[in-house]
């Protein structure tokens, strides 16, 4: 019953992923016709409309820093794709292909297929336009617990609105609609524990359409992949020679503070594989590194649970980090789950700055709850995220 659970949720992942990469890829489509990068274009004494040459636009990628670099900017559209987002004008090629070739979002011909998945985000996406331009909105912000949900709607009032604006003709249709809508991974229960019904229990749009997508989310799927625990997990401290100056201030839980070398000042965790470069160009180059020393303690003395945080007149004060990422990324480490804590914090970081501390638990990323969040799922937020992050850590008063 658990392992088939687990498929349930690996598999509303992967349609909500694929949604992502579909929100994105009509975004792109919308600001190349903006800009004037899609246009009618003659080849061969051919003349193809609304198309784009791949060298301009993976110009325009890097140029505009929707990619690092000019790999980063083949993978993106390779990506689209993959998911038939975009392909070469005569079907010639089945890469992308960084030259002067001519490539069209299948949108612009008609070609673009409507299976089920994308019927059913479409669809979505419809009833989400629906719901936030409503005179009286029903989609709005609700607390749970003493915690506030964004795009949250009661189950029973999703299903009298469904009916009210004819998307289903009985209860039970509506019903069947929203959990279909649950299990693509669109909506949920906001504390994750029960399927749709038609009740006063409450759910929240897991997809805000209405976001404006960073392209290099598209690869996190790639690159931002749990790891198992392990004690080096998740970032490794490396020791360097007494010349180095990059380092972190680890603390241990015998409250001792050791200074310990690392190889870059880290967005968040090792996890990311560098992607914190995806936003700032140009990362210092920091040589040849020697072996690997890990730090494989948590500095956390004693498990902490969410209910022990969130009881009324429990020993925790709730801050309000605001960091502004520089050119190697926000400077501290993320480790744990349910709650995450901060593991180390860069003392000559943009973390330390803000007033980060070690031992403090993550509360919030960007105004979204994620004490039930393991430390790769916020470290994905995180590294998809503004450059500018708004954090709410919760501190042991002392």
């Amino acid at each position: 019953m658990e392992s088939a659970g687990l498929g349930l949720r690996r598999k509303a992942a992967e349609r909500q992923h694929r949604a992502e990469v579909l929100l994105a890829g009509e975004q792109l489509r919308l600001r190349l016709h903006d800009g004037k990068l899609i246009k009618d274009r003659r080849y061969h004494l051919r003349t193809y409309p609304n198309c784009f040459v791949a060298k301009e636009l993976t110009d325009w990628l890097v140029e505009h820093k929707e990619a690092p670099d000019r790999e980063t900017g083949i993978r993106l559209m390779q990506k689209l794709m993959h998911h038939d987002i975009i392909h070469h004008v005569c079907d010639e090629h089945s890469d992308y292909k960084d030259a002067r070739l001519l490539y069209r979002f299948r949108k612009d011909d008609g070609t673009f297929p409507l299976d089920k998945d994308v019927k059913v985000f479409l669809r979505a996406q419809s009833l989400y336009e629906t719901l936030l331009d409503a005179e009286d909105p029903i989609l709005k912000a609700r607390e749970e617990n003493a915690v506030t949900y964004q795009r949250t709607v009661f189950g029973c009032e999703m299903i009298d609105w469904l009916i009210q604006e004819g998307e289903a003709g009985s209860r039970g249709e509506a019903v069947d609609l929203c959990r279909l809508l649950l299990e693509y991974g669109i909506i949920q229960h906001v504390l994750n524990k029960h399927h749709f019904f038609d009740t006063k229990l409450l759910y929240q749009f897991r997809v805000n359409f209405r976001r404006r997508r960073r392209l290099t989310e598209l690869l996190s799927e790639d690159t931002l992949r749990p790891m198992p625990e392990s004690p080096d997990s998740p970032f490794c401290l490396r020791k360097l020679s007494s010349e180095q100056s990059t380092s972190f201030l680890s603390v241990q839980p015998v409250k001792e503070i050791k200074l310990v070398s690392a190889v870059r000042r880290s967005s968040v965790t090792s996890l990311c594989g560098g992607a914190g470069s995806s936003f700032f160009p140009n990362p210092p180059n920091l040589g040849i590194l020697p072996s690997v020393e890990c730090n494989p303690k948590s500095v956390i003395t004693r498990p902490v649970t969410n209910e022990e945080l969130l009881s009324p007149g429990a020993p925790y004060l709730k801050k309000t980090l605001t960091i502004v990422g520089d050119a190697v990324g926000w400077g501290f480490v993320v480790r744990g789950g349910r709650p995450c804590h901060i593991q180390a914090v860069d003392p000559g970081g943009p973390a330390a700055a803000a007033g980060m501390k070690v031992c403090q638990f993550v509360f919030s990323v960007n105004g979204m709850y994620v004490l039930h969040l393991d430390y790769p799922t916020i470290s994905s937020l995180i590294m998809t995220g503004p450059r500018t992050l708004v954090m709410e850590v919760m501190e042991a008063i002392q």
